[in-house]
């Protein structure tokens, strides 16, 4: 029976890493929520910490049922961790054959949604934290240039806009000298009103939209990797359920008993696999 539990406790630590992976970032999202304040935006597109929260429920609803099935020998929790994990893989996949035939689509969908971002940007703390990190981390400002920003009401390129900050960027979209030690946060100021070529030299001009899509090209090794990766790791835990609910039901036929009418059967957590 060694064969057996090395495919049961495989699938349990999987699952279980998987788990406690899903309880963090459930507990980071929380703590993001809770730290915010109440007038926010509360949409799931746009919200970081809410985005968290689902994801990692899914996550931890999903991983349980493996954790127990597997743990317990159940086949009826096996089942639904099966099912659900095969779900998920197919909708995974047709996603991505969706998003490559539909590619025009997929680009005006997120363009608008990165847009509604830039005009919410100062309504949430975690929401602005993300668009400035990625400003940051492409060198670019803005969705398609950096006079997207005038879609903010706090950066809107108008003579009746009494914010300070009128006809500006933010300061992630700043160029950092090599040198510098002091964050220049007003660096920003007014470079909608300077031409691109004049506003090249204090900031990032292209678009973030624009970057992005050039960096999935350019490592699209590294993203195709990382996408095999997952999906493989996910079908290996299918495999991994498959196996051991065809294990159990092997067990039960040579023992010559019928399985009870919910489909289930539990053992001990640790106790031997041919009881």
């Amino acid at each position: 029976m060694t064969g057996y539990r090395a495919i049961k406790y495989t699938l349990f630590i999987c699952c279980y890493v998987f788990w406690v992976v899903s309880a963090v970032l459930i507990a980071v999202g929380i703590y993001a929520k809770i730290a915010k304040e109440t007038d926010v935006v509360d949409t799931l597109t746009l919200d970081p910490a809410l985005l968290l929260i689902v994801v990692g429920s899914v996550m931890f609803l999903i991983t349980l049922l493996g954790c127990f099935g597997a743990l317990r020998n159940d086949t009826c929790l096996l089942k639904a961790f099966l099912g659900i994990l095969a779900a998920v893989l197919v909708l995974q996949v047709a996603a991505g054959v969706v998003g490559y035939l539909f590619t025009d689509v997929v680009m005006e969908r997120t363009d608008r949604l990165m847009m509604k971002a830039i005009v919410r940007y100062r309504e949430d703390q975690d929401l602005e934290n993300a668009i400035d990190f990625i400003q940051k981390k492409f060198q670019c400002c803005g969705v398609e240039s950096y006079k997207d920003w005038s879609q903010n009401v706090y950066f809107q390129c108008s003579d009746t806009n009494p914010s300070l900050e009128a006809c500006g960027v933010p300061f992630s979209c700043c160029v950092r000298l090599q040198n510098q030690t002091v964050l220049n946060t007003m660096c920003g100021y007014g470079q909608q009103r300077v031409e691109e070529r004049s506003a090249r030299q204090k900031i990032f001009t292209a678009g973030c939209l624009e970057k992005i899509v050039w960096w999935a090209k350019n490592n699209l090794l590294l993203v195709a990797g990382l996408s095999g990766g997952l999906l493989l790791l996910e079908l290996v835990m299918i495999c991994l359920a498959a196996a051991q609910i065809s294990w159990i039901n092997k067990v039960l036929r040579q023992a010559g008993s019928k399985p009870p009418r919910n489909d289930s059967l539990s053992y001990p957590a640790f106790g031997n696999s041919d009881e």
